[in-house]
């Protein structure tokens, strides 16, 4: 979690400078969806830490959360001021689409491991039973032929 907030921390950093600097909001690009990214897989480590289990009570991830909370609502201040009319309108939407395709693709990449998994299940036991049926016919050659 620390590599996380380490992550969002020099995004954010960035962020803030092209902002200060007079420059548009969106010159900050990908560092925006760093540090969006980086917020998500944090909320992520925090939301499994929550499962019965798990010690959920540690300051260090709250306070880590506090920080990302204050940094985006400043985010959302020069989204709202310094970009375009819906900016942030627009960035809301954008995340929860991004939420939902990143959702998707770890969806496919369960579904393809599930099948690959049963794919070398089946090749196992065909190779099993080939070696089998190979064997018998192997030993009822030899007991016929001595």
């Amino acid at each position: 979690m620390i590599a996380e907030l380490a992550a969002a921390n020099a995004a954010f950093a960035v962020i803030k400078a092209a902002i200060n600097n007079g420059g548009e909001i969106l010159a900050a690009g990908q560092k925006i969806f760093d540090y969006f990214d980086a917020k998500a897989s944090i909320q992520k480590k925090l939301n499994e830490k929550a499962k019965p289990g798990h010690d959920h009570s540690d300051m260090e991830e709250f306070m880590a959360l506090e920080q990302l909370k204050a940094q985006e609502e400043h985010l959302r201040q020069s989204m709202i001021y310094a970009g375009r009319p819906g900016l942030w309108d627009d960035w809301v939407k954008y995340q929860a689409q991004a939420a939902r395709r990143r959702r998707e693709v770890a969806e496919a990449a369960k579904i393809a491991h599930a099948k690959r998994e049963k794919e070398m299940q089946d090749f196992a036991v065909y190779s099993l039973v080939a070696a089998s049926v190979i064997g018998a016919i192997f030993l009822i050659i030899f007991i016929v032929t001595h």
